[in-house]
């Protein structure tokens, strides 16, 4: 699954589309039209992806199709790709603040 998430994180259009829903979330497709200067079919194809990544999910609220972000396999990027590299980081920050403490007692 994370693999989709790769590929629909590839395009820049889609990081845009999701930009946009983080800034107003169950945005219509006529809506998020308005910040790419693409077709509308094209955005169409970029939602399908980003829907098949799990990174935006629709709800029909009467004729109007709402497009949501779907945060958790960004967090799922995080945990397995980022936070493990800034646990190290992280600690060895506490362990110098400790270190200088410790000196200036």
């Amino acid at each position: 699954m994370l693999d989709a998430v790769f590929k629909a994180l590839a395009d820049p259009s889609r990081r845009k589309l999701l930009d946009e829903l983080h800034t107003n979330n169950g945005q219509t497709l006529s809506q998020l039209c308005e910040h790419l200067d693409t077709s509308r079919q094209a955005v169409t194809k970029h939602l399908v992806l980003l829907e098949e990544a799990n990174l935006v999910a629709t709800v029909w609220r009467g004729r109007e199709k709402l497009h949501f972000l779907n945060p958790v396999p960004l967090h799922e990027i995080y945990e397995r790709w980022i936070a493990k590299y800034e646990r190290d980081r992280l600690q060895a920050m506490s362990d110098l603040k400790k270190g200088l403490e410790e000196n200036q007692n």
